[in-house]
């Protein structure tokens, strides 16, 4: 039993490529959003006010372990809703990365693949997407939601409904993070996964359609959306997770 969940660790490091990745950056009261974490993190907010949560929505090519050929990977769509966060680790470094709440993808396959090697709660869901004229939509019936972004190489204002001045304060919260983070209690640990990238410039876009049934952890937060952009043609990997050690500071 202990062997079997040891590979929910990230057992060893994966690549795949991103054909796009489009990621909705939500913004939120943080003493809404902070309840949701486990407590060896700590929300990342802007303002000392504001807390994210981000859906990203992801076509990957050839998905595999590192080192592995790429005709002997997979093409799967991935669906991750993460909250932006930061970790103190037991080396004295402070981590900014995300915290995987629910994961959806479109085949069975990487469903089962995924709640094997990760903690990141995988289900299936059916998920069209279409692109034309700089349109980009998305649509689930299962999970509840349809979106359309316009992706033209432009210079879109930032939502109504964002708390930052400009993109460049938008861009700190788009995200990919360099580490995402999963607690394991057992091991009293958090396990740390690093992802790698190269050339990764997101472009701000338009979010001209939304219809979000939000997953039950995420309703009722007082969500708004407060940036969203795109990147194209991007090899991904992450390195194989490690475990570091977590010590409560509370005074028991």
């Amino acid at each position: 039993m202990l062997m079997f969940s040891s590979l929910h660790h990230h057992p060893f490091a994966v690549e795949a490529f991103f054909t796009r990745s489009l990621v909705l950056t939500f913004a939120a009261p943080a003493e809404t959003l902070s309840p949701l974490l486990p407590p060896c993190l700590e929300l990342d907010t802007f303002d000392h006010k504001w807390g994210f949560a981000a859906m990203a929505m992801v076509q990957t090519k050839h998905l595999r372990p590192k080192g592995f050929p790429a005709w002997m990977g997979n093409d799967f769509f991935l669906i991750g809703y993460r909250l932006f966060v930061k970790y103190h680790t037991s080396y004295g470094k402070r981590l900014r990365g995300l915290y995987i709440l629910q994961s959806q993808t479109d085949k069975k396959k990487m469903e089962w693949l995924g709640n094997i090697f990760t903690k990141y709660n995988y289900s299936t869901t059916d998920i069209q997407q279409k692109i034309y004229d700089n349109k980009y939509m998305l649509e689930s019936k299962e999970s509840g939601f349809n979106l359309e972004a316009n992706i033209a190489n432009e210079q879109f204002p930032l939502p109504a409904s964002s708390p930052f001045s400009d993109w460049k304060e938008a861009r700190r919260f788009a995200g990919p993070l360099p580490f995402t983070f999963s607690y394991v209690p057992e091991k009293k640990s958090v396990l740390i996964v690093e992802g790698v990238r190269e050339d990764w410039e997101p472009r701000p876009v338009a979010v001209t359609n939304m219809q979000i049934t939000f997953p039950e952890m995420l309703q009722n937060k007082g969500l708004q959306l407060a940036n969203a952009f795109v990147v194209e043609n991007i090899p991904y990997s992450w390195k194989k997770g490690k475990l570091d050690p977590w010590i409560s500071k509370e005074i028991s």
